[in-house]
């Protein structure tokens, strides 16, 4: 992703419709995997400047962010993130190290998507946790996709063999952003560029109220603008 627009992402997701209702998809799996033991690390992948390590730092997680821009470390770093300069194809992590991983809209970013996904399985406790978001869908590709850096977007077969292939088990894969699909659709077929920008805060407030509905509308089926994955590493079998 553009420098500029790390800046301007920085400058949004606290109050961005589509950044603050991830969060909160983002917090109800942590409520799902319980408290985190004493002792249990997370990674936060492609932090960013640390919007969302944050959500699991009020979780109780003792987490430690990475990016490999330069300016989303020095961004979260001024937050009080403690933050890795890192490439997920390659990270500063011992094996089996950390509990829970999350690489929320990161791996659509990196070519050689395989190897990354690799790291996060090598770094993962057996029995560890991935919480994965992409962007879904290739008839969804734009100007915004390319302004944003983005190498692909995902079908969610083309998401579950990548994962498969790593070695872990997918808990759990569904679509998110259902209902604002079509409206995006078309904005995207308009677009010139990223989509990443400041809005009125009613129409903000409007957009984050039809997502929100999704929170108990059966819709995780449907085609949606992104796809959310959990996925476990297997636990080590017992050796008697």
């Amino acid at each position: 992703m553009r420098h500029c627009e790390i800046a301007k992402l920085a400058d949004l997701e606290n109050g961005h419709w589509w950044y603050a209702e991830r969060r909160h998809v983002l917090g109800r799996q942590l409520k799902r995997l319980g408290r985190p033991r004493p002792g249990d690390r997370a990674l936060d992948i492609g932090a960013a400047a640390g919007g969302n390590t944050t959500v699991l730092e009020r979780h109780g997680w003792s987490v430690v962010a990475a990016d490999l821009s330069t300016t989303a470390v020095g961004l979260a770093h001024d937050r009080g993130v403690r933050v890795l300069n890192a490439d997920i194809r390659s990270l500063p992590l011992q094996s089996d190290s950390v509990r829970l991983v999350t690489a929320l809209d990161v791996l659509e970013h990196v070519r050689e998507d395989d190897d990354a996904i690799g790291e996060i399985t090598r770094v993962l406790q057996p029995g560890g946790t991935a919480v994965i978001t992409v962007p879904a869908s290739m008839a969804l590709w734009s100007k915004h996709d390319e302004a944003v850096g983005h190498v692909r977007r995902y079908s969610q077969e083309q998401l579950l063999t990548l994962v498969a292939g790593a070695g872990l088990q997918v808990a759990r894969v569904w679509s998110w952003n259902v209902l604002l699909r079509p409206v995006v659709a078309l904005r995207r077929r308009r677009s010139s560029g990223s989509d990443l920008d400041r809005m009125p805060s009613l129409l903000n407030l409007g957009l984050r109220a039809i997502v929100a509905i999704e929170r108990v509308l059966p819709v995780g089926t449907l085609p949606g603008v992104s796809l959310v994955l959990v996925a476990r590493k297997p636990a080590r079998p017992h050796r008697g």
